[in-house]
């Protein structure tokens, strides 16, 4: 049923002038994973993505006052019994406003290009919002471009760079999503 389905759309697309590209990772089917709140027991899990995905990985013990400190917007997706990614962020309130921040969001590599890490951020975002959040900021690498589009296709906008913002003298991007109720 799902070829029908494409070649339906395809066919109702030609008339319209849009532009329809397949990718191979278009066709593939994926369960979808179990989003689910990060338990302490995940921890470890979470610690072997972190280190697979980032220069300057945090520790477990920073990923503990984390879960102790933001139990409510702490994620896992689970796929098949395994943890595939995380995502924890926190509410600040300027007095003005309140807004989440994504302070830390990865994904292994086995399960990366299968719409984990969206699933990830939107799930992050309803709680930000149920919790009467504004909108969303987050930092990220300035030379991690491919971030940056991810982030875009979600309706992230550049807002401003903090200098040496990564242990290692990076600039940071603050991007930032307001959302419209």
């Amino acid at each position: 049923m799902f070829l029908q389905d494409l070649i339906h759309d395809t066919t109702v697309l030609r008339g319209t002038g849009a532009s329809l590209m397949i990718r191979p990772h278009d066709l593939a089917i994926y369960p979808l994973p179990h989003i689910r709140r990060a338990a302490p027991s995940d921890i470890d899990e979470i610690v072997a993505i972190e280190k697979e995905s980032f220069i300057d990985p945090w520790e477990p013990s920073v990923f503990f006052e984390a879960f102790s400190c933001f139990s409510s917007t702490f994620f896992v997706a689970v796929c098949d019994g395994i943890t595939a990614g995380f995502i924890v962020g926190g509410l600040e309130n300027t007095g003005e406003n309140i807004y989440g921040h994504m302070c830390n969001f990865g994904v292994s590599s086995a399960y990366r290009r299968r719409g984990i890490g969206r699933l990830l951020v939107r799930r992050l975002e309803h709680q930000f919002a149920l919790e009467l959040a504004t909108g969303v900021q987050l930092e990220v690498r300035l030379g991690n471009t491919t971030a940056q589009r991810f982030y875009r296709r979600l309706g992230y906008r550049g807002i401003f760079q903090i200098e040496g913002y990564y242990s290692n003298g990076e600039d940071a991007l603050v991007m930032m999503k307001w959302f419209r109720f």
